[in-house]
């Protein structure tokens, strides 16, 4: 019988299947989510090129400001959301292909995306 696999590598497994379908062009880039226990971490990421054009997370001095305790609640992604919003437009960046990463559209995740998408960000 085969071993079960761990949640992380069921998460990995999810998340070359999601790539196959999105990548981040220079029109359109790619706009990554990370999170851990304690943090959440945000990349616009430009595939073509491979370059990171805009990144985001809550060990950032303008982010850890707005987060009260600790980094890994919804109150701290909704602040990352906001934080790679500003920093996209003030790279002309209005659209993007948003990546979860493997993870569920839930809970942070969710939060990040809607406070990216209230930040002027089009995906």
């Amino acid at each position: 019988m085969k071993p079960v696999m761990k949640k992380t590598q069921r998460r990995v497994r999810r998340k070359k299947h999601i790539r196959k379908h999105v990548t981040g062009t220079q029109k359109r880039p790619r706009l990554t989510v990370f999170r851990s226990n304690k943090n959440m971490y945000a990349q616009i990421v430009d595939d073509m090129a491979g370059t990171t054009l805009a990144c985001a997370s809550t060990q950032q001095e303008g982010v850890a400001g707005k987060v009260d305790s600790h980094g890994g609640n919804k109150q701290a992604a909704a602040a990352v959301g906001e934080a790679i919003a500003a920093k996209a437009s003030e790279k002309g960046i209005t659209e993007v292909v948003f990546d979860r990463n493997g993870y569920p559209y839930h809970g942070r995740v969710k939060e990040l995306a809607e406070a990216a998408r209230k930040g002027g960000l089009k995906f």
